[in-house]
C-alpha cells in the first residue's frame, strides 16, 4: 500500500498515527504541500481533488481521511472500528460531527484564514467577520464536546476504548495549537487530548506539527477563549 500524505496535514496525521498503533505497514509518499505538489499532474492523477491523504492499495484508490481510517481498520480487523452495529454507528457519528461541523468552523473559519493567504477572505473586514464567526461557533462546539461527548468521565469519545474517531478528532482539536488556543475552560477535552498525546505514536506522527505549534507561541492571533 502507498499512503500519500504530508506530516503537517490535519487529516494526514491521524492516518499515520493509527497505522503506527495498529502496526500497519505502508509505503510513505510525501506530497509537499508547501511546494504545491498536490496540484501537479502526478498527484492530481491519484486524487483529482488535489488533497492529501490518499491511499493506494493495489489498483484500489481511496481519498478522504475518514474513509481511509475506516477502510484500514476494516482491512486489518482492528478493534478501533468495532463490528457491533450500534458501537460502529457511534464512531461514525463522532467522525461526521468533527468532519462536517467542528472542522469547518475551527479550521476553515477561525484558524486557516489567519495562517494561509489562500484561505483569507477578500477584504480585511470580510476576513475579520469570518474569523469571529468561527471563534463563536467552535466555542459552542467545544462545549458540546466537553460536556456531552467527553462527559461522565469517559476516557475516549465513545467510551473507555480508543476508536478511530479519537485519532481523527484529536488531530483536528490540536490544530488550535497553531493559534495558541486556550482550552482550559474545557477540562474534559484537555484530559482527552493529554491521553491521546501520551500514546507513543503521537510524537512520531506529529513531530513536524508539534514544531510548528511551538513556533506559534511567540505570535499573536485571534484565538480562544
Amino acid at each position: 500500500m502507498k499512503l500519500y500524505f504530508h506530516p503537517v496535514s490535519t487529516v494526514s496525521r491521524p492516518v499515520v498515527q493509527f497505522c503506527i498503533d495498529a502496526g500497519i505497514g505502508y509505503e510513505p509518499v510525501l506530497v509537499d504541500l508547501m511546494k504545491g505538489e498536490q496540484r501537479q499532474p502526478a498527484f492530481a492523477a491519484v486524487n483529482p481533488n488535489c488533497l492529501v491523504p490518499a491511499l493506494e492499495d493495489g489498483d484500489f484508490r481511496l481519498t478522504e481521511s475518514s474513509a481511509i481510517l475506516k477502510y484500514l481498520a476494516d482491512k486489518f480487523a482492528h478493534p478501533a472500528y468495532p463490528k457491533d452495529l450500534k458501537a460502529r454507528a457511534k464512531v461514525n457519528e463522532l467522525m461526521d460531527w468533527f468532519n462536517t461541523g467542528f472542522y469547518r468552523e475551527f479550521g476553515y473559519h477561525l484558524i486557516y484564514p489567519q495562517l494561509f493567504p489562500n484561505h483569507k477572505r477578500p477584504g480585511e473586514e470580510a476576513n475579520r467577520v469570518t474569523i469571529e464567526w468561527g471563534k463563536a461557533k467552535c466555542a459552542e462546539s467545544l462545549k458540546t464536546l466537553n460536556e456531552h461527548y467527553l462527559g461522565q468521565g469517559k476516557n475516549y469519545l465513545c467510551g473507555d476504548q480508543i476508536t478511530i474517531a479519537d485519532y481523527f478528532g484529536a488531530s483536528i482539536v490540536t490544530l488550535g495549537e497553531l493559534i495558541n488556543a486556550d482550552l482550559s475552560a474545557y477540562r474534559n477535552v484537555q484530559r482527552w487530548i493529554s491521553r491521546m498525546k501520551s500514546l507513543p505514536s503521537w510524537a512520531e506522527a506529529n513531530a513536524v506539527f508539534d514544531t510548528l505549534a511551538a513556533d506559534a507561541k511567540s505570535k499573536t492571533f485571534i484565538t480562544l477563549p
